[in-house]
């Protein structure tokens, strides 16, 4: 890769961490409000819903972000599974009791990172080039 398209390649991730953050702090406390509003929060504060709740909080916003750059629906779901995989594959040793919540916590948030590398390599092309490179022409006949 060129050093451009490495720079190019870096700030993607840095968005996509970005937008992760704000996911967990803009939406985590709309859902501790809703769940002690519902009186459900025993439920949320449980290892197993927590880590998917946050996961979808971190998806929502990533989503959000990388529609608003350009990026088609595909790169976008493969994202989205980046979030959500490694606490699938960490969940059931936490059932079997050989995972604490903890580490199920800090395991699964760890391995978001090599997870979103990995889908930004399978699509290197997409994340090597500029935001504005992302939008589809427009279709015949629509004006630009």
């Amino acid at each position: 890769m060129t050093k451009t398209a490495t720079l190019r390649f870096a700030w993607h991730f840095g968005e996509m961490l970005v937008a992760m953050i704000l996911g967990m702090v803009l939406l985590g406390p709309v859902w501790d409000a809703l769940t002690s509003w519902l009186g459900l929060a025993a439920l949320f504060a449980r290892t197993d819903v927590a880590v998917m709740v946050m996961a979808a909080d971190m998806t929502v916003a990533m989503t959000i972000w990388m529609r608003y750059r350009g990026h088609s629906w595909a790169p976008v779901a493969e994202m989205g599974a980046a979030m959500f995989v490694p606490f699938l594959l960490l969940l059931p040793p936490y059932w079997l009791g050989a995972l604490s919540g903890e580490v199920v916590m800090i395991a699964g948030h760890v391995l978001m990172l090599p997870a979103m590398l990995a889908a930004m390599l399978w699509r290197k092309d997409e994340y090597t080039r500029g935001h504005k490179d992302h939008r589809s022409p427009p279709a015949v006949g629509r004006p630009s």
